[in-house]
């Protein structure tokens, strides 16, 4: 796969526009839907989702084709998040601001669980929401994570049990799911799955 990446980010520097077009297809949607999952808000995804994919054709020059092109790209993505929700911690919020949310409507009853977990997403450090979202609701495994956070495996492995343990703690006080319900697992499974089928 690096090779084909390599490929198309050659005949993307060269300003090739099918290339171009090649590449933002292949990648928007993942940005797309990781900036929705860690911004909640559709709108505010849309404009970092615009300015992630500015960014990587800008920088393309300098990505290493010996690693593989997606982590690279999710890791542009976690930062500009990053440093979007810090803009936007630091100017107030309209009241008429409130747009629509990342909750997708689901019919069945895992609905109100799935709504406890996206509100105790919300309230988690912002490394920890990232790792989960990215191991849980991507299917990214440890290494990409890593890579793409520039943390080591072991440092991922951490956030993500923490990160599973204070969204457990928050269901079980929620009395959403029994006392003896165990998140200490590698599984993708432990919790519900994040989008509704």
């Amino acid at each position: 796969m690096s090779a084909e990446d390599a490929a198309l980010v050659k005949r993307c520097l060269r300003g090739d526009r099918d290339a171009i077009r090649s590449l933002v297809e292949r990648f928007h949607a993942d940005v797309y839907s990781l900036c929705v999952r860690l911004l909640t808000h559709r709108h505010d995804a849309e404009d970092v989702t615009q300015e992630v994919m500015l960014r990587v054709f800008r920088s393309l020059n300098r990505w290493d084709s010996n690693r593989p092109l997606k982590p690279w790209i999710i890791g542009i993505t976690v930062n500009r998040c990053r440093t979007w929700m810090a803009q936007r911690a630091n100017r107030p919020e309209l009241s008429d601001y409130l747009q629509e949310t990342a909750a997708a409507p689901a019919s069945d009853d895992s609905t109100e669980l799935l709504q406890e977990i996206h509100a105790a997403l919300l309230e988690l450090r912002p490394e920890y929401r990232e790792v989960f979202v990215l191991f849980h609701e991507k299917g990214q495994p440890y290494e990409e994570i890593a890579e793409a956070l520039g943390r080591p495996v072991g440092t991922v492995k951490t956030w993500l049990h923490r990160a599973r343990l204070e969204v457990l703690e928050r269901l079980r006080k929620r009395g959403m799911v029994p006392e003896n319900f165990n998140a200490d697992t590698d599984e993708k499974d432990s919790l519900l799955p994040m989008k509704p089928k």
